[in-house]
């Protein structure tokens, strides 16, 4: 063991050694946190401590796995198999199945996936008469996962008004119904949902002390990765556990903790110190990654977060290349920069990541690569044109402009929802078939008053004869107006708008800034043809575009969110979209958020070994509409230190049409901004202001740094004067 133990820093065997009472690791980015607590685990077994009375918690399955594997290399022994390791769930699904008696549940419990609770919602939704369409199934499924990781069941649900009053007021009186039958059908079925794993462990461990006390002194030493992530639930029965022996030790970096929209809670890593007064502290700060300017920039980043535990990431690595920072004029010309600087560093495309805040914003880095002929992969998801409801706008368009694509009419005829069922289609391909005509011309026979003997409702008739009706509109529309204006048209009056607009869950969001971003594709294209640009021109643009993409390439270049980033690394990384309202994100508006925002950046400029390249666009399209944007806060703040960043080169200005941002002496404000803010300034509580966004609002209140602004539309919002860009009305 102690020759293992010599290939750590100093650092790492004080963290390794000490287990005599709580203690927090802190584990910068690329400190070797996986070799620290692989150590820790083999030095337990290895001191005398009986694996079975050693629980050790990660996040995935592939951690534990690996954990395992190079414990028992370590120890030459599979004894660490004897170790309660994995995640989170599958350890409480474990205990539940030996306790679950006691609430009621047989040992053969059934574990429903997001599918299965889906549905149940969905037959729940239908029993009780409620509009699927106000009581989105993904919405009331998002609700009570929520609900369920803050340990509130049904009944503490119901008794609590503050906590009804939301979806009260939003008109979803029913929800708690919902709720309530929910649960009551797992029970039933003798199922739990993934929630249930966690809300049914702290119910167990709560209500019967004997369980608890059970496996507070099995459980002698605890260990949990990635503290910094955990929930309300998984925090408060980490925390029952360990009450007895106090021998728990949690890794983490605060300033890695990028996952609240999952329910994670940063002040469960740093509020440690309070639920252990007595606990010792250990810092991993040296980083084996990075070059010192990569982490020079980080640094400077993270302090300006208030909400943190104090450490300064270092390393011994070279001093390594300047960071770029591109200013595009477009997110058309961002792609292009990004696909030209790939080729010019000229290393094997599986050392590029190019990194991004929102999934929509991969369409312009695609098209980009592929005109490039660069191949990539989108980890962990997929390529723009191949999501759903991208998939769903192009059969709308395909079928628009070419009316016997059966294809597309088969995927869309139904949606959103037109009361025409499998069993209705299946007739009227039938009678096609029968008639030796396309189902098109079948339609269009059925619209003319032909006797055709389908043996329809007249409802199911009337909506088939809308559909023909309305596709037939398209058509004509595409062939004499511009591909914008038809997109636009198509997206509105079809329906698919509105069926996306309803979806208020993240994912619903998501997939209606995909469908703006193909709007903006669209858009973007028009610009550079030099003819008028129909739909059909675009049709074939993309097609030919996606026809190229092949599985053939052993090389190809990686993209990706900075969320899925985490925990990755590539020797050249690309951070595209630094933009108020991409990052930090729109819905940032208070302190809290755009904390975790920074700290989102953080993580993707630690990903990077040698080469990092961050880019901006001075526009972007919504939804078709050239918009100005702005400057992240955080490229200001990355500059604060002028040794950080560095003008582009002179030999990548040939890709853009404007001078790069330049750098600023610490303090000094960014002189493009100076006049605006000067402006503002003078501006005082009563004024009637403009936004470019938000419109008309008046000023409740300011001072030198910030103002609240009441606006008619979106209520109150306390805007930097740095960004605001208000303009006083007379």
């Amino acid at each position: 063991m102690e020759k293992h133990l010599s290939e750590l820093n100093k650092d790492q065997i004080e963290a390794v050694k000490y287990n005599s009472g709580p203690s927090i690791i802190i584990a910068g980015p690329g400190s070797g946190k996986t070799r620290v607590l692989t150590n820790k685990l083999a030095y337990l077994i290895d001191s005398g401590v009986n694996p079975f009375n050693i629980l050790a918690l990660t996040f995935t399955n592939k951690s534990a796995k690996e954990m395992k594997n190079r414990v028992k290399d370590m120890l030459q022994s599979s004894i660490s198999y004897n170790t309660w390791m994995g995640t989170f769930h599958s350890v409480f699904y474990k205990i539940l199945r030996i306790e679950c008696e006691r609430i009621n549940y047989e040992a053969n419990f059934t574990i429903y996936d997001s599918n299965d609770s889906k549905n149940i919602i969905k037959r729940i939704i239908k029993e009780l008469g409620l509009n699927k369409d106000f009581y989105k199934p993904n919405f009331v499924s998002y609700k009570i996962s929520s609900l369920k990781n803050n340990l509130i069941t049904w009944q503490k649900y119901n008794a609590n008004p503050e906590l009804k009053l939301e979806d009260e007021s939003a008109g979803r009186h029913n929800f708690i119904e919902i709720y309530k039958r929910y649960q009551k059908k797992c029970f039933q079925n003798q199922a739990m949902d993934f929630d249930d794993l966690l809300l049914n462990t702290y119910i167990l461990l709560k209500d019967f002390p004997e369980i608890l006390f059970k496996y507070q002194n099995k459980f002698k030493h605890i260990l949990v990765d990635e503290y910094q992530d955990t929930n309300y639930a998984q925090y408060k029965i980490i925390n029952k556990l360990a009450e007895i022996h106090e021998n728990i030790c949690v890794v983490g970096d605060d300033s890695q903790s990028i996952y609240s929209f999952r329910g994670a809670n940063i002040h469960n890593i740093l509020n440690f110190k309070k639920d252990y007064p007595n606990h010792k502290m250990f810092k991993l700060e040296q980083n084996y990654r990075s070059t010192k300017k990569i982490l020079n920039t980080a640094n400077t980043l993270i302090e300006n977060n208030k909400n943190k535990i104090e450490k300064k990431i270092w390393t011994n690595n070279k001093e390594g290349e300047d960071i770029t920072i591109n200013q595009s004029e477009s997110d058309f010309e961002e792609g292009y920069f990004v696909a030209k600087r790939i080729k010019q560093l000229n290393c094997n495309l599986n050392e590029y990541a190019i990194l991004y805040r929102m999934h929509h914003q991969s369409r312009s880095i695609e098209e980009s690569l592929r005109r490039e002929n660069i191949p990539y992969r989108i980890y962990g998801g997929i390529s723009f044109y191949e999501r759903k409801e991208i998939k769903d706008v192009l059969a709308y368009f395909k079928l628009t402009i070419n009316n016997h694509d059966e294809e597309s009419l088969f995927r869309i005829i139904n949606f959103p929802s037109r009361l025409i069922g499998k069993t209705t289609i299946q007739k009227i391909a039938i009678k096609a078939e029968e008639k030796n005509l396309t189902i098109w011309e079948l339609l269009k026979d059925i619209s003319s008053n032909k006797k055709i003997e389908l043996n329809l409702n007249s409802q199911k008739q009337s909506s088939l004869i809308k559909f023909y009706e309305m596709i037939n509109f398209f058509n004509i529309q595409s062939k004499n107006k511009s591909a914008i204006e038809v997109a636009n048209y198509i997206i509105e009056h079809s329906g698919l708008l509105k069926e996306y607009k309803k979806d208020i869950t993240p994912e619903g969001k998501i997939r209606l800034k995909n469908i703006e971003e193909l709007i903006n594709g669209i858009k973007e294209m028009s610009s550079i043809s030099n003819e008028v640009f129909y739909l059909s021109d675009f049709i074939s643009e993309i097609s030919l575009m996606t026809n190229q993409d092949s599985d053939d390439y052993e090389e190809k270049v990686t993209l990706m969110t900075i969320h899925a980033s985490k925990g990755l690394e590539f020797k050249n990384i690309f951070v595209v979209g630094l933009e108020e309202g991409l990052l930090p994100a729109d819905k940032s508006q208070n302190n809290t958020d755009i904390e975790e925002e920074r700290r989102l950046f953080y993580v993707a400029i630690t990903r990077a070994i040698e080469n990092l390249t961050l880019s901006y666009a001075r526009f972007r399209n919504k939804w078709g509409e050239r918009t100005n944007s702005e400057p992240s806060r955080f490229v200001y703040e990355i500059n604060q230190n002028k040794n950080n960043a560095n003008i582009i080169d002179e030999k990548y200005k040939k890709y853009k049409k404007i001078d790069a941002l330049k750098t600023q002496p610490k303090g000094e404000k960014i002189s493009r901004f100076k006049s605006t803010i000067e402006t503002i300034k003078n501006y005082k509580s009563g004024d009637l202001v403009k936004h470019n966004k938000f419109g008309i609002g008046k000023i409740l209140e300011k001072n030198d740094e910030k103002c609240i602004v009441d606006f008619k539309n979106f209520g109150k919002k306390t805007l930097l004067l740095r960004f605001a860009k208000l303009k006083l009305l007379k």
